[in-house]
């Protein structure tokens, strides 16, 4: 996990929430942010806390995989 940005990604990325955050509450959903190198994923309700970042091809597998239910 991140928590803090590195030298490389210092600038604060764009965050879109998931369209798979379906959740009664628009306040609980996973919010995602893709920089040339790296997808950042975080919890919308804390959104200065931890960050899960990996590598565009990892993520798109995880996506792929999800999708398949």
């Amino acid at each position: 996990m991140i928590d803090k940005p590195c030298a490389v990604d210092a600038a604060e990325p764009s965050w879109f929430r998931s369209s798979y955050s379906s959740s009664g509450d628009g306040n609980d959903c996973v919010e995602v942010a893709a920089a040339p190198h790296t997808v950042h994923v975080r919890d919308s309700k804390r959104a200065q806390g931890p960050r899960l970042a990996c590598d565009p091809a990892a993520w798109a597998a995880f996506v792929a995989y999800a999708a398949q239910g």
